[in-house]
C-alpha cells in the first residue's frame, strides 16, 4: 500500500513514517519544511510542497496515486493560535479543505487525521471519551473540529472513509535517538524541563498551583510517540480491510500532575533544576485525560510504553544528543 504522509519531516509525522517504513509500507512525505526536517525523514521519498498549492498538489496526487493519506500537517501552538487565529484557519481547514478535495477528485478514498484533545476544551467530566461535546477555548481547537466536520460530512456524500485520532499529550522519542522533537520554540512540558535540565533555559515555569488536583498542578495524560504511531498503523489497516469512518482517541487514560512530571524529569536527568511557581494560564483545564477503551477494543491497540520514566528517557537521550551537535 502507498501512503502519502503530510507534515510526515515533523515530530510526530517523523515517527509515523518510521513505523510505516519499518511494516515495509510505500511512503511519500508531503512537507514544506516549515518546522520539518529532511533528515527525519527515515524511510520513503520526501517531496517539499505546501498544501496551500492546490495545483502543484494535486499534480503529485495524480502522478503517486497513493492508496490512503495520513494528514499531519498543522499549526499547533494553543496561545500562537489566540494570537494569530487567522493563520491558524487558513493553514489547519483551509489546507485540509485543499487535501480533501484532491483526494475525493483523485478517488483516494482512506484519510487518517491528526486530530487534538484540544476539540474538547474543558470537559465536565473525565476520563473523557469519543462522544463528550467538543467544545474547543481556542482557534487550534477549533480549527481541528472543523475538519472533522468537513471529514465526517465528505465520507456522509461519497465512498470516502476517515479515521480522526485525537491525540491527547505526545511526548518521547526513538529509543534509537535517530528522530525526536526538533522544534526550537516547543512548548510541551516534558521537552521544556528537559531544556531547562541541560541548562538551555534559565527555569521552568509551573503554571497554576492552585488547582483542584492532588497537589494543586494540572494532570496531563501522556502517551509516547511511538504508541501513538502504532495507532496510526492500526486506523490504516482498519481501513484497508473496509472499517467504516470512526474516531478514536489516543491516551494512556490515567495521567500525571505537572510536579510529578517535573520530579520524574530530575530522577532521570539527575539534576535538580530550578523551577517558579506562576500563575494560571486561561484555558487550562485541571485535568485532561483521554478514555482509550474504543481505541484498544475496536483495533486491538496495545500500547508498549505506558512509563513515564521511559519516555521521558527517550525524550532525554535525544535532547542530549541534540545538545552535542
Amino acid at each position: 500500500m502507498k501512503v502519502l504522509v503530510t507534515g510526515g519531516a515533523g515530530y510526530i509525522g517523523s515517527h509515523i513514517v518510521k513505523a510505516l517504513g519499518e511494516k515495509g509500507y510505500d511512503i511519500l512525505v508531503y512537507d514544506n519544511l516549515s518546522y520539518g526536517h529532511e533528515w527525519a525523514v527515515l524511510h520513503g521519498r520526501l517531496i517539499k510542497g505546501d498544501l496551500a498549492d492546490k495545483e502543484f498538489l494535486k499534480s503529485v496526487i495524480q502522478d503517486e496515486k497513493p492508496d490512503a493519506v495520513i494528514h499531519m500537517a498543522a499549526l499547533i501552538v494553543v496561545d500562537e493560535s489566540v494570537r494569530e487565529p487567522l493563520r491558524y484557519y487558513r493553514n489547519n481547514f483551509v489546507n485540509a479543505l485543499n487535501l480533501v478535495e484532491v483526494c475525493l477528485e483523485h478517488e483516494v478514498k482512506r484519510f487518517i487525521f491528526s486530530s487534538t484533545a484540544a476539540v474538547y476544551g474543558i470537559p465536565q467530566k473525565v476520563p473523557v471519551t469519543e462522544d463528550t461535546p467538543l467544545l474547543p477555548i481556542n482557534p487550534y481547537g477549533s480549527s481541528k473540529v472543523m475538519v472533522e466536520h468537513m471529514l465526517r460530512d465528505a465520507a456522509a456524500s461519497s465512498d470516502f472513509n476517515y479515521v480522526s485520532l485525537r491525540y491527547f499529550n505526545v511526548a518521547g522519542a526513538d529509543p534509537l535517538s535517530r528522530i525526536g522533537q526538533a522544534r526550537e520554540d516547543a512548548t510541551h512540558l516534558i521537552t521544556v524541563s528537559l531544556r531547562t535540565a541541560l541548562g538551555r533555559k534559565s527555569h521552568l515555569d509551573i503554571f497554576g498551583t492552585d488547582y483542584p488536583t492532588h497537589d494543586g498542578t494540572c494532570i496531563r495524560d501522556y502517551i509516547h510517540v511511538d504508541d501513538l504511531s502504532d495507532a496510526h498503523i492500526l486506523a490504516l489497516e482498519y481501513l484497508a480491510s473496509g472499517g467504516s469512518s470512526n474516531i478514536f482517541n489516543c491516551g494512556y487514560g490515567h495521567g500525571y500532575s505537572v510536579k510529578e512530571v517535573v520530579d520524574t524529569v530530575r530522577k532521570v536527568t539527575g539534576i535538580n533544576f530550578q523551577v517558579i511557581e506562576t500563575a494560571r494560564r486561561p484555558g487550562d483545564p485541571p485535568t485532561l485525560i483521554a478514555d482509550s477503551s474504543k481505541l484498544r477494543k475496536e483495533l486491538g491497540w496495545t500500547p508498549r510504553h505506558d512509563d513515564l520514566e521511559y519516555i521521558i528517557k527517550t525524550a532525554w537521550d535525544w535532547e542530549k544528543k541534540v545538545s552535542r551537535q
